[in-house]
Parts: C-alpha cells; sequence; structure tokens
C-alpha cells in the first residue's frame, strides 16, 4: 500500500526530510504540495515528520482531473465502503490539491455524499469547506482521523487524481506546547520552530533511530528537546551561560510534561569555535550563529557586515568540530542567508567552500541545494540547511 504525505508551507524540506529517511527511490514528489511513499503507512514515522502536515493511505488513482467524473466515482463506491464501519455517525470531509474546484463546489459534492450514505443506512455528518484544503484544527476536533472519521483527499498529478484517505494529522497542540509552552524562551536569539528543529534531525540521522545528538549553539534546546522526544540522547552546548541554564530549565519542564524513554542529556558551556567535547556523537544538528537580527531592510553594507561576522564564526566552529569527529560524522546545519531588495538570497562563502573545511555537502534526488530554505514571505534572515559529512 502507498502512502501520501501533505507537506507543509515550504514542500522542499518536507521532500528532503522524506529522502533522508526513506530513500530517494521511495519518494515521488507530487507538483509542490505532496508526496508518495513506496511504504505502508503503518510504517511510516509520522510522529518524527516535521514537514508533513497528513498522512494519508492511497485508495486509488483515477485516469482524470474532471471533477464530475470524480464526484461519479467516489458517490459510486463510498456507500458500500461505509458498512464496514463501526455504528455510529459518520463524520465526513473533503480536501483537493491543484484540482479546478472551487471550496462551495466541494461542499456540495459532501452533501450529495452524504446523501449517498444516509441512503445506504449510515447517519452522516459532513464538514463544510471553507478552503479547499481542510486545516488541521478542523480534521483533529471532528475526529476525521478516527474509527467513523472520513477525511478524503483528492491531489492532481500530471492529468491524473489520486484519491486518499488520511489516517494521521499533525498535532498541533503538541507543537504549540513545545513552543510556547516552554518556560524558557529568548527572542533575541531566535526562535526555532519544533517542526524544523524535527526536520534537521531527520536531515542529520537519516534511517538511524538511535544514537547521540550534538548541537554545538544550543541556544535554549530546541534541537535537544526533539532530538530527545525522537529517542536519541542529546548533548548541547553554548557560549553563554544563560543560554544553558535556559535549556536545563526547558529541559527539565519537558521531562516532566512528555513521557521520554532515553533521558540522557548533557549540557556545558563552550565555545563551538575551540571547545572539545568529551563525547562522540553519531550526528551534528544545529542552528549555528545568526548575527545580526534585522527589523528593517538593512543597506547591502550592513549585510556584507554580517556575511564577515557569521561566515567566520562558523568557519571556525566547522573547522574545530572537523578535528573531534570521525569520517562519515553527518551534520545538519542551519546557517543565515539573507533576503535582499532584489528578491535573491545572499549566502555564506563558506557554502560554496565547503569542501576546503573538511566536509562533503549531501545534495538530494528530487531538489537542488538552493531550495533548502527556511523563511518567511517579510523575513530578512533565512536559514539556509547544510547537510554535509566529515571527510
Amino acid at each position: 500500500m502507498q502512502s501520501l504525505c501533505i507537506l507543509g508551507r515550504q514542500p522542499a524540506l518536507g521532500t528532503a526530510e522524506l529522502e533522508s529517511l526513506y530513500g530517494s527511490g521511495a519518494v515521488i514528489p507530487i507538483g509542490r504540495v505532496a508526496a508518495l511513499l513506496d511504504i505502508d503507512p503503518d510504517e511510516v514515522a509520522f510522529d518524527r515528520l516535521g514537514g508533513s502536515i497528513k498522512l494519508a493511505k492511497v485508495i486509488t488513482t483515477l485516469n482524470t482531473t474532471d471533477w464530475e467524473d470524480i464526484e461519479k466515482f467516489i458517490l459510486q463506491t463510498s456507500p458500500e465502503n461505509a458498512k464496514g464501519l463501526p455504528g455510529g455517525k459518520m463524520n465526513i470531509g473533503l480536501s483537493a490539491y491543484g484540482l479546478k474546484i472551487t471550496p462551495q463546489r466541494l461542499t456540495r459534492t459532501a452533501l450529495s455524499l452524504k446523501k449517498a450514505i444516509h441512503n445506504a443506512g449510515k447517519s452522516v455528518r459532513i464538514i463544510p469547506n471553507k478552503e479547499l484544503a481542510l486545516g488541521s484544527a478542523q480534521v483533529i476536533y471532528n475526529k476525521l482521523t478516527g474509527p467513523n472519521g472520513w477525511e478524503l483527499i483528492f491531489v492532481a498529478n500530471d492529468g491524473k487524481t489520486i484519491i486518499a484517505q488520511t489516517v494521521r494529522e499533525q498535532d498541533i497542540n503538541s507543537y504549540t506546547l513545545r513552543d510556547r509552552g516552554r518556560p524558557k524562551r529568548d527572542s533575541h536569539v531566535g526562535m526555532l520552530p519544533p517542526k524544523l528543529a524535527q526536520i534537521m534531525i531527520n536531515l542529520a540521522t537519516g534511517d538511524r533511530k538511535d544514537g547521540l545528538i550534538l548541537d554545538p549553539f544550543c541556544g535554549t534546546g530546541v534541537i535537544l528537546q526533539e532530538a530527545l522526544l525522537m529517542g536519541y540522547a542529546a548533548e548541547g552546548s553554548d557560549l553563554d551561560q544563560r543560554m544553558v541554564d535556559y535549556s536545563a530549565g526547558n529541559m527539565s519542564w519537558l521531562l516532566k510534561n512528555f513521557s521520554i524513554k532515553n533521558r540522557d542529556i548533557i549540557l556545558e558551556v563552550g565555545d563551538a569555535t575551540s571547545h572539545g567535547w568529551g563525547h562522540e556523537p553519531q550526528f551534528i544538528a544545529s542552528e549555528a550563529y545568526l548575527g545580526q537580527a534585522f527589523t528593517a531592510q538593512p543597506t547591502d553594507a550592513e549585510i556584507a557586515q554580517n556575511v564577515s561576522n557569521t561566515n567566520l564564526i562558523i568557519k571556525k566552529s566547522l573547522q574545530n568540530i572537523a578535528q573531534q569527529m570521525p569520517s562519515g560524522t553527518r551534520l545538519c546545519l542551519a546557517v543565515p542567508a539573507y533576503h535582499t531588495p532584489r528578491g535573491d538570497f545572499k549566502h555564506l562563502p563558506l557554502v560554496d567552500s565547503i569542501e576546503e573545511l573538511g566536509y562533503n555537502r549531501i545534495s538530494f534526488e528530487h531538489l537542488s541545494d538552493s531550495e533548502l530554505l527556511y523563511f518567511r514571505e517579510q523575513q530578512i534572515v533565512a536559514r539556509e540547511l547544510l547537510v554535509i559529512t566529515r571527510k
């Protein structure tokens, strides 16, 4: 059985994450919104995916994108399939991606589906569409992944339509708690989202589900937090004693509020450009020094100065790490890239000279290196993800 992942706001990162975990041969990108996996949904570790918002099981693929044909198919097949569900009222919602229809048309189809299933002897409640795709809150609140729930997904793919049923939805409440509910937060050092931390860990670890992850710029400990939740041991260091104290406070909060099997955590003060780590990690995942935060568009001279400062610190850190890590150690490092008034990005010089620092860059089959950028529309400093291995 094939799985279908609906990707998040920056689908390239979600695609890279899936490729890192399951191999390029198992991943088939569907435009900019989804990816097929040649894996049974039960075998997909959805809880650890930061770049996917829905996991669905593929039901069939139709050789059309005409909505009348699609509607006819589901009206014919759904009543019989609904008979196999437990007693009680069904909740049904529809989501469409890449198809030329309106939310109103989707809701009319849902009403027709309700009538067809009701005529077959099953009580049905539908979820009206304000948008073409239902949001995570709608899916969770209406229990569309429960025993009596259906969210049917329709994805256009090169003249065909994939039809799938959602089996898992991202846990938005847990993400909010792990982000805003942490006791120690500091906007001045950047607010790394837990989802991005998950993606970075998956890019660093690949299909390895155990081992020690080092974050040499740990800040308030978001990567350490997500590493522990994903079953890894974690080690963090930071130049600032206050950040190490913040990480310690957040780790104590984490252990009290979440069920975590591997509680191995090491924290220490240390400058990443010169520190010696007493433990040899299997992987490194870290948001490096991002430099000055800008609230307004900086001048070219200000960007150049920030590039110079951050490039020097990160370069020295990579050189220091290279002296202490064995060949093959895999890293995912978030480094700054600057959104210019011209609409392009100015990258750090070290990105193009990573081999001179003792590393090889890992490239992905389904996307280019330049697509590994995390940023919001008006954000000046983006995070560029470098996935590299020690030579």
